[in-house]
């Protein structure tokens, strides 16, 4: 994402859907638990709610994963060990065979 996505005073959610691409009803979801986790201040404008990146969080999370996660060593946090592991395709599930009479 680019920094342009994010202004300073913040956008309605409508606008980061659109931006992003993503169902209204998804980001929705994702702005509430950011919110809830501090990462995202939000505002009510009016019909509108402006939610905004709170940077100051995100760097003091990303500063508390890298110290305890990365035992101080930002180079350790891009090892495949701390890698995500990412999800398997999902195998097309067999029916049982029917006997035919």
């Amino acid at each position: 994402m680019s920094s342009a996505c994010w202004w300073p005073g913040g956008m309605p959610a409508g606008a980061i859907a659109t931006k992003l691409g993503v169902p209204n009803n998804t980001l929705s979801f994702h702005l509430e638990r950011l919110h809830a986790a501090g990462l995202v201040t939000s505002d009510r404008q009016g019909r509108n709610i402006i939610y905004a990146a709170n940077y100051s969080a995100m760097n003091a999370l990303l500063a508390y994963l890298t110290e305890n996660c990365c035992e101080g060593q930002p180079e350790m946090c891009a090892s495949p060990s701390c890698t995500p592991a990412t999800k398997q395709p999902k195998k097309p599930h067999k029916r049982p065979e029917r006997a035919v009479s």
